[in-house]
């Protein structure tokens, strides 16, 4: 069985594999349109273990980004169509606020109640991880988030369908569940466990604590691939199982039921992708 992934883009899904990817969104119109290119690939030399994780999570998120401008600009009149130059704008802001917010937030907020040892790093942890459910939380009450919300449903449930190898049908579809193992929402929350056990060796004095966090999500990120890569295969193992639980309950925050024009658009998504 072909592996396939994906994510929910403005009022659409995108599915990707190895060789290409497909972005299909609901055009105010009502109609579907798709997008197909090929996916991003990287030298072999980087296809190792651990390796391939970092780099092609780097590959991942371009081609990611690529599918969001394009559905984005599926939604505006001509005039109206983001730049290049806009989305890099929005993209740079983006990571600063991610940077403040997820790492020196909660490493300052910790070291207010606590300067150093096992009790920081944990309340380290642990305020990045209330950060991350609150701010999700919050956002779910959006209309616009709520109807990504529904895709990213889409999305798994189209994706579940395939593996199980039943026709892509919306009544089939529909049928499957909306929480998957292999999602970005359970590698985020994984990562944000894991970041307490990797940043709790990181020496030194302050800055150097700083620093480090910072420069070891590259290898968490390696870490975090192989473990999600791991799970999909082994999903009945009963240890894998107990430790992707969480990540599945965070989705309930990140999917929602998606509608049966929802489920078309996941559909055609991953029509296009098996079809090339």
């Amino acid at each position: 069985m072909e592996t396939v992934g994906g994510q929910a883009v403005v009022e659409g899904v995108m599915m990707r594999n190895k060789e290409h990817y497909a972005v299909a969104v609901r055009t105010p119109s009502g109609d579907i349109n798709i997008l197909k290119e090929k996916s991003s690939t990287f030298p072999k030399i980087y296809q190792k273990f651990f390796i391939r994780g970092v780099i092609g999570l780097y590959y991942a998120l371009y081609d990611g980004l690529r599918a969001l401008l394009w559905s984005s600009n599926q939604q505006l009149e001509q005039e109206e169509k983001l730049s290049r130059l806009e989305i890099i704008g929005t993209i740079t802001l983006s990571v600063f606020f991610s940077i403040l917010f997820f790492i020196l937030l909660p490493f300052f907020s910790a070291r207010y109640i606590h300067e150093s040892g096992l009790l920081f790093n944990v309340l380290d942890g642990a305020f990045r991880l209330g950060i991350f459910l609150g701010y999700i939380y919050l956002i779910s009450f959006m209309k616009d988030v709520k109807t990504l919300f529904q895709y990213h449903g889409a999305e798994h449930k189209t994706i579940y369908c395939h593996e199980a190898s039943k026709p892509l049908t919306v009544e089939n579809v529909r049928s499957f569940s909306r929480f998957h193992p292999r999602c970005g929402t359970s590698f985020l929350f994984f990562i944000i466990i894991l970041s307490i056990i990797v940043f709790s060796f990181i020496p030194g004095p302050l800055w150097m604590k700083l620093v480090g966090r910072i420069l070891f999500l590259p290898l968490l990120a390696g870490i975090g691939y192989e473990f999600i890569r791991l799970s999909g295969k082994h999903i009945n193992n009963p240890l894998i199982k107990l430790i992707v639980q969480p990540g599945l309950w965070v989705q309930r925050l990140t999917t929602k039921e998606p509608t049966d024009k929802q489920l078309e658009v996941g559909i055609a998504s991953l029509k296009a992708v098996l079809e090339e």
